[in-house]
């Protein structure tokens, strides 16, 4: 049986207009492997998606203004083998790198890990500053306990 296309129903008055019109295509952000400038974004994009639809995609659903879009075809992995040693390739993939206007720039958030290393690494650095080091803050206290100790044991208390 032949797949029918999908038909929306024929508009009567009074019937609610409650039509979602969804794009076709998904864009996924992927961070850079290499450098790139400030104002330029990577995705990966469908193979079928050219230039023009990536440039208005982006303008139409996000209100992102864009100078340039340049793209490129991956190659798929070719290494990988089954259980029989065959080789297994990868599918191919298409990158777009999106470069926006000037008052547009693009920074990655900040992980959860990386902003508490951070935070610990500001904390340490000012207990160094005001010159609190906590390794010699906790010999201070172990040698008190232990001189304290050593006070009980000559002392014949227990």
């Amino acid at each position: 049986m032949a797949a029918r296309r999908l038909m929306y129903p024929i508009y009567q008055h009074g019937n609610p207009q409650l039509r979602l019109f969804r794009p076709d295509w998904a864009l996924t952000l992927v961070r850079p492997g290499r450098e790139q400038p400030p104002d330029t974004v990577q995705f990966r994009i469908p193979m079928a998606m050219t230039k023009c639809d990536v440039k208005s995609y982006l303008e139409k659903i996000y209100n992102v203004h864009v100078g340039a879009v340049r793209t490129r075809i991956q190659f798929g992995s070719n290494k990988k083998r089954n259980h029989l040693y065959q080789k297994v390739k990868q599918p191919d993939f298409k990158i777009a790198y999106v470069q926006l206007v000037d008052d547009d720039e693009s920074s990655w958030p900040v992980s959860p890990a990386t902003a508490l290393k951070v935070e610990e690494a500001g904390e340490a650095e000012e207990r160094k500053r005001r010159g609190e080091d906590g390794v010699s803050d906790l010999m201070e206290s172990r040698t008190a306990a232990r001189g304290q100790d050593l006070h009980d044991v000559l002392s014949g208390e227990d």
